[in-house]
């Protein structure tokens, strides 16, 4: 389907109560192994739970006894998180391999980072009709998503309606934060722990917590001072924030901070954007998807997966095949304005060296810093927020809906926090070397300690005790973003390593959660217990990783989160795999078919 004909069928653009905390012992089904839940047509199930009590062999514990550490829950598999990833990876253990799994989540629901991330703004920079799961047609052809761009509520809602169809929730504990997983050498097993004191055992630990959950609050002086309320757009109260009549401060100008600032602008009696690097961002062009649009995407459903699947970033559509040198000044400028006016991620597929070539990469970073100057009425404030310290998309790319647009009202400022660094937070308001801000409202839009972090918060640790943090002092060393070396059966979906934040999620998600249910499936058809990554294979794996990213502009960004820049103290390393996407995929099918090459698999 041509991007011209999908671009026709948009329409018009735009130019809980939460649920209480569950444990193993709210289900029946998870106590009586000789009980499960009715099976839908076809399914197959085994289930395999047991409780034990460290005492007195033979002992059986009350079933109505409140949680202890003294009980430990066992599983052929914990996965850690309900966002995309671990709804799938439930799916596809417990109901293509038959695997007893419970999955263990922080939040009251499922969801993963759209669950704590509902700030005012908050939408998918991917289209929403491959921004979804692809395992099952039938879902593809009966959900109906209303924009080009959802956003949180209705992403969800589809999640949601993927997990009630499923029936996943039987089998998912909210409320549950992991704060310890060990793996038992002897047993080989691995023993969780959580932080109202329950115990999990289970073969495989596969976490599914995410690239971008794990939030970046910097450590400004005085902030337990201020009187007024602040909030982190990753943890947004799920009430809701009233901002009428307030003085609001926002800090950050990344992909949240550009798509809450026009928000925000509207209810606030005045917004101060702090603002420490410019951004480039492109308009989403964002609109309702008309019935007929929805109708030709079902058509094309098949087509449009595989395009995903064989694409650099998991998007269903191709990069063209000419230089931006080649292009007459003339022909270039308006094959820009053409995809300017297609907006989105789109735009980056003008020309094919846009990341590869410093002077190919001027010509859009140009183009775009134009198109600011266009917008922004004021010039001083135009040229503040005109990037020139990266190039364009060497970070993460942002799409915005009137983010420039919004400098040019009465009640918006912008503070330049480069110029005039931050100092610290008073009772009143934030103070930076060029004086105070009085603010009623502090939003800290200053992203994630990404890739890492949620990892590294579980206090992970494998063979003879080791932790992960440890064995990530200098960054992350994985083999394929898949496995740590000296932790079994430990498996990390999108870890760093992987393509994941470099692409459309749910492709990169799918993609991991298939290898490591084949992976499952192989060790246990080949009575093998035991799979874990050679040492000398991480390395080379993290040796490629950084070739594939140098061979790009992406580390020439210093103020990029892929390289740990926006947390104090983390190691600048190149985490995602930049190589694209197809062929990482074809790199862990040869793995795979080469009998697990690089991991030691054994009994």
């Amino acid at each position: 389907m041509a991007i011209t004909e999908l671009m026709r069928l948009w329409g018009q653009h735009a130019a809980k109560k939460a649920q209480p905390a569950r444990t193993a012992l709210d289900h029946a089904d998870a106590i009586d192994s000789t009980s499960p839940p009715a099976n839908r047509p076809g399914e197959t199930r085994r289930k395999r739970l047991t409780w034990r009590q460290r005492g007195p062999e033979g002992t059986m514990p009350d079933m109505q006894a409140p949680k202890t550490p003294e009980y430990t829950a066992e599983y052929d598999a914990i996965i850690v998180g309900a966002g995309f990833s671990g709804l799938y990876q439930l799916h596809a253990l417990r109901d293509r391999l038959g695997l007893s799994v419970r999955v263990l989540e922080a939040g009251d629901g499922v969801g993963g980072t759209w669950y704590w991330n509902r700030y005012p703004g908050a939408r998918c920079d991917s289209e929403s009709y491959y921004y979804s799961y692809s395992f099952s047609k039938e879902l593809e052809q009966e959900w109906e998503w209303s924009e080009r761009y959802p956003e949180q509520p209705e992403i969800m809602r589809y999640l949601n309606h993927a997990a009630e169809r499923f029936g996943l929730k039987r089998d998912i504990q909210f409320g549950t934060r992991v704060t310890h997983a060990a793996f038992d050498e002897a047993a080989g097993r691995w023993q969780v722990a959580t932080e109202a004191g329950e115990r999990f055992s289970a073969q495989f630990l596969i976490t599914a917590v995410g690239c971008l959950s794990s939030t970046n609050v910097p450590k400004i002086p005085g902030l337990e001072s201020f009187a007024g309320e602040w909030h982190h757009t990753g943890r947004w109260p799920h009430g809701g924030v009233d901002f009428r009549g307030k003085r609001v401060g926002l800090v950050g100008t990344g992909s949240t901070g550009i798509q809450a600032t026009p928000v925000i602008a509207r209810d606030a009696r005045h917004l101060t954007v702090f603002q420490r690097t410019a951004n480039y961002s492109i308009p989403a062009r964002n609109g309702p998807m008309s019935a007929e649009a929805r109708a030709e995407i079902k058509r094309n459903y098949a087509a449009i997966r595989e395009k995903s699947r064989g694409s650099t970033n998991g998007h269903p559509w191709d990069i063209s095949a000419a230089s931006a040198l080649d292009a007459g000044p003339e022909e270039r400028m308006a094959l820009y304005e053409d995809a300017w006016k297609v907006g989105g991620l789109r735009f980056r597929a003008a020309f094919k060296d846009l990341l590869s070539h410093p002077e190919a990469n001027e010509t859009a970073s140009e183009f775009i810093r134009g198109k600011i100057r266009e917008v922004v009425h004021d010039p001083a404030t135009a040229e503040l927020l005109t990037p020139r310290d990266h190039g364009f998309a060497t970070k993460r790319p942002p799409i915005d809906t009137e983010y420039f647009e919004t400098f040019n009202r009465d009640n918006v400022s912008l503070v330049d926090v480069r110029a005039h660094p931050i100092e610290a937070i008073s009772r009143d308001g934030l103070r930076t070397t060029e004086g105070e801000h009085k603010l009623d409202m502090i939003v800290f839009a200053t992203g994630f300690d990404a890739m890492t972090g949620p990892l590294l918060a579980m206090d992970i640790r494998g063979r003879g005790g080791a932790a992960l943090a440890e064995a990530w002092t200098a960054g992350p060393r994985t083999y394929l973003g898949l496995q740590v070396a000296g932790f079994p059966n430990l498996l990390t979906i999108t870890g760093p390593g992987s393509p994941s934040v470099l692409c459309n999620m749910p492709t990169a998600i799918e993609q991991h959660v298939d290898w490591i249910t084949d992976c499952i499936r192989h060790l246990r058809d080949h009575r093998l217990a035991r799979i874990e990554a050679r040492a000398e294979a991480a390395e080379r794996w993290v040796a490629q990783v950084n070739e594939a990213a140098h061979a790009t502009l992406l580390p020439t960004a210093a103020s990029s989160w892929y390289l740990g820049a926006n947390v104090p103290g983390k190691p600048r390393v190149f985490m995602p795999y930049a190589g694209g996407l197809a062929r990482y995929a074809g790199i862990c099918r040869e793995v795979a078919a080469n009998g697990y090459e690089g991991f030691v698999l054994g009994r």
